[in-house]
């Protein structure tokens, strides 16, 4: 148990859901040291950089359908997500140590989720309603690896850094979208982008 631990307000969920965060925050503790799921300096911030970090985005995606999380890596957002009621997750990361703890952690804890153990542009396309990846690419790069497995009407959501108006400017150059722009509620030089009508110019 990450006994430091806050829960803000905004963080509307019920003390359950609380004891699973907690208990998959845990395992990624102890498997840390075989695989690296997150860098040594983020631990003692595991909490508010990882777990408050994925859970802000939940409210941002449609409630129905297929939410995909490209690049899963330890499962942040994707099982932070899952433990917060997303019904349909599908993580797909290529390291194949990364994809067995995402394995555990969805046996562990009975979630929704399915591990896609390939490269993103090796996956059949999903027809996901939301696509999701965090600390993975550029923009640009990031726009090319989510558009195949879009609904026609779904959405992407990237967190970004300070960097983020710079990205926008650099991927409109090669795409065309709609852009909402959420600041992050647990880093104020960092924004969440929500596209929408995402196509190639």
């Amino acid at each position: 148990m990450i006994m430091d631990r806050d829960i803000p307000d905004w963080l509307n969920v019920s003390r359950e859901t609380i004891e699973r965060l907690e208990h998959y925050a845990a395992e990624v503790l102890r498997w840390n040291p075989a695989i690296n799921l997150v860098s040594k300096p983020s631990i003692p911030l595991l909490w508010q950089r990882h777990i408050l970090d994925s859970a802000q985005l939940f409210p941002l995606a449609s409630p129905t359908g297929i939410w995909a999380d490209l690049g899963a890596g330890g499962g942040f957002p994707g099982i932070v997500l899952a433990i917060m009621g997303a019904p349909q997750m599908v993580l797909i990361e290529s390291d194949q140590r990364k994809a067995s703890f995402l394995r555990e952690m969805a046996r562990q804890m009975s979630l929704p989720v399915r591990v896609v153990a390939k490269r993103i542009d090796a996956v059949e396309p999903l027809g996901a309603e939301t696509v999701s990846a965090r600390a993975l690419a550029s923009l640009t790069e990031l726009l090319g690896h989510a558009t195949p497995h879009l609904a026609p009407h779904g959405r992407a959501i990237f967190p970004k850094g300070r960097g983020v108006e710079e990205e926008l400017a650099r991927a409109q150059a090669d795409w065309i979208f709609d852009a909402t722009r959420i600041p992050s509620r647990t880093d104020p030089e960092a924004a969440i982008l929500m596209l929408e009508n995402i196509r190639r110019r």
